[in-house]
């Protein structure tokens, strides 16, 4: 089984509450209020993603504590996609495009829900390029399996439709997707959008 490029860590809320010099209810309470960003585990824990951690201390403008800042630094960079198209023309297009611009990113394919699941849970990808109108397992369907599973360390999800949609943007974008990129790719601003999607990340 392949091994996923990215080593992201998740925090329980007494972490969050130690990093932070807080005691824990606060640290709860900011979860329950919806300030800070968490999902629960099956057994009722709050988990926080590391970025979320970062983008609450950024909003509320405190200091980036230094045991935070060392666990940032430690995290991998993306370097793994997939792209996930049940155009076989299209998805083949992009990969080739995509290879030119990312040479030293492992690039994977899959043409329809089921087989993106697989593979993704199977290789941990960095980076989902996700066509929402899939055979089977649509995108909607799938992007809200990839954002809630915190085994898959929270890739970006870059979604794509040709339905140029306001209430289907929305929608996925609301499933957790980080961007909506309409069809006809323009690939160029396609490659555009995944660069600053990556350097946020980073």
């Amino acid at each position: 089984m392949a091994k996923t490029d990215k080593k992201i860590r998740i925090f329980s809320a007494l972490e969050v509450a130690n990093i932070c010099g807080v005691v824990n209810q606060t640290a709860i309470n900011w979860i329950k209020n919806g300030y800070l960003k968490a999902f629960t585990t099956p057994g009722g824990q709050y988990r926080v993603y590391s970025e979320d951690l970062v983008d609450f201390l950024h909003s509320r403008g405190m200091r980036m504590p230094e045991e935070l800042q060392k666990i940032l630094a430690e995290q991998m960079t993306v370097n793994s996609l997939i792209i996930v198209d049940d155009d076989p023309d299209l998805n083949e297009m992009v990969k080739r495009t995509l290879a030119e611009r990312y040479p030293g990113f492992t690039i994977y394919q899959a043409f329809d829900g089921f087989d993106a699941g697989r593979i993704i849970a199977e290789v941990k990808p960095g980076l989902v390029l996700l066509d929402i109108d899939l055979p089977g397992v649509d995108g909607h369907q799938l992007c809200r399996r990839i954002k809630q599973d915190p085994n898959l360390g929270n890739p970006i999800v870059v979604s794509i439709s040709g339905l140029d949609d306001p209430s289907e943007r929305e929608q996925i974008l609301k499933e957790g997707a980080d961007a909506f990129v309409a069809k006809p790719l323009d690939m160029s601003a396609l490659a555009d959008c995944i660069d600053e999607l990556i350097a946020k990340r980073a």
